[in-house]
């Protein structure tokens, strides 16, 4: 693969819009790819739909570990060629496939042995326990394919490559929707296999994207220095893999963490704000993925130039990746905010619920703006392979600030359900102004130079 653009040294602005733009639209159909599942899901029972649900924060350990693995292996490689140190460069890709092997299998394991504990916890009974893991069990049996592509991903986004992947997710809808009714209900000599079909579907379309992802990698400008002997696993490297990787997982697992939070105090206030909050989820979810995007941009562009030493151009993009996703969120913010209600009520009839996903997704369009600072800073720490401090802030933001606080304003204070949110606002924005104080400090101690990052 010919990199058509230098991450180096083309313009940052056109940087930006080449590799965000691919990456935003990729993660838009791995969205609509998890809508169809849970369509189809609803086709078999509601039961299946619940089961599902319900497997989401167990199958969120692959991808929680598959995040990490991708920022690895783009930020290692990114430096390395940086640095034009291509044979380096060529050596993590295959001990990136190696590592990614390795620890699939500790996290097939993991899913195999915890679900049955976890979903008790969640409140399954037999039944439902049974059912979905009739869906998670041939998830976890495929996770080193999943864990595969990823670190390939991680390989190709190194290079400035986003649009390969983007290829895979927009190619694996359109298959899931034809693998999805082949495999429940069958068809000819294809049984019909119910829910488990489902994962059945999804493990083949990861098949064939690995396949191609590989593909991809194997005709990349690096690819001339990777040999046999590359794939004899090397502590050195692994060791790196492993000191970038870890605290991205963790702080993807953090995630998780602040979403359960949220929904215990919500849950306060009944079955239908829980509906309301998560109709309104989604639609965030769909307004943030140009803001995802903007966060493998700023990863796989950052990574190559903190190995080239241009710590110029890594300020620069910094300041032009923030101005971009904020002006972005505040623009869809207006959208949302006036909406509100009408996008709710695309998702449910009831008029209980349309009222509390209105009232989250009002506050959610001035919470916003601030977001792209955690998203771009995120990329920021792990390009310059400083990942703990993403673990950090994600503690910080996500767990402990927002817990003591919504603990006071409800337990406390009283506070009715519109209070969980300005709460949410409020410590988002707090915390967003302290991270654009610090990362000035923090660049400079990285860059070792006494440089002002914004001038007003």
């Amino acid at each position: 693969m010919s990199q058509s653009y230098k991450l180096t040294k083309d313009p940052i602005w056109y940087l930006l819009r080449k590799v965000t733009i691919p990456a935003s639209v990729g993660s838009l159909f791995q969205t609509f790819y998890n809508l169809v599942d849970t369509w189809f899901a609803g086709k078999i029972s509601a039961e299946a739909i619940g089961a599902i649900a319900k497997s989401f924060p167990i199958y969120f350990t692959i991808i929680a570990v598959g995040v990490g693995i991708g920022a690895a292996t783009n930020t290692l490689i990114g430096n390395s060629i940086g640095e034009k140190k291509e044979k380096e460069a060529s050596l993590y890709i295959a001990q990136s496939l190696i590592f990614s092997c390795v620890i699939s299998l500790f996290v097939t394991l993991f899913g195999l042995n915890s679900s049955n504990f976890l979903l008790k916890v969640m409140g399954s009974n037999f039944e439902g326990i049974v059912l979905t893991r009739k869906y998670l069990d041939i998830i976890f049996y495929g996770t080193f394919i999943v864990l595969i592509q990823i670190s390939l991903n991680g390989t190709l986004n190194a290079q400035g490559d986003t649009k390969s992947y983007r290829n895979v997710l927009i190619f694996s809808f359109f298959l899931n929707i034809i693998l999805n009714p082949l495999f429940i209900w069958g068809y000819g000599i294809i049984p019909g296999f119910g829910i488990s079909g489902l994962a059945i579907a999804t493990i083949i379309s990861q098949l064939i994207g690995t396949i191609y992802l590989a593909y991809k990698v194997n005709n990349c400008k690096i690819r001339e220095f990777l040999k046999p002997e590359c794939f004899i696993p090397k502590l050195r490297f692994l060791k790196s893999l492993t000191s970038q990787s870890v605290p991205v997982m963790f702080s993807m697992l953090f995630i998780g963490v602040g979403i359960f939070n949220i929904l215990y105090f919500i849950g306060q206030f009944g079955d239908l704000a829980t509906a309301g909050y998560g109709a309104a989820l989604r639609i965030e979810q769909v307004i943030l993925l140009p803001v995802i995007g903007l966060n493998t941009a700023v990863l796989s562009i950052g990574g190559q130039n903190f190995g080239a030493r241009a710590y110029d151009r890594i300020r620069e993009l910094y300041k032009k990746a923030l101005v971009f996703g904020s002006f972005f969120m505040a623009s869809a913010g207006v959208i949302l905010f006036f909406g509100a209600e009408f996008f709710i009520s695309q998702f449910t009839n009831n008029v209980e619920a349309i009222k509390h996903g209105t009232i989250y997704l009002k506050i959610a369009a001035l919470i916003g703006p601030i977001y792209p600072v955690f998203f771009v800073t995120t990329a920021l720490f792990q390009a310059v392979k400083k990942p703990l401090y993403s673990l950090y802030m994600s503690i910080l933001r996500l767990t402990a600030f927002p817990f003591l606080s919504l603990w006071y304003v409800i337990n406390v204070r009283g506070g009715d359900y519109k209070d969980i949110f300005y709460t949410i606002m409020a410590t988002n924005w707090i915390m967003g102004i302290v991270v654009l104080i610090f990362i000035g400090y923090f660049l400079n101690n990285v860059f070792k130079q006494n440089k002002t990052l914004f001038s007003f």
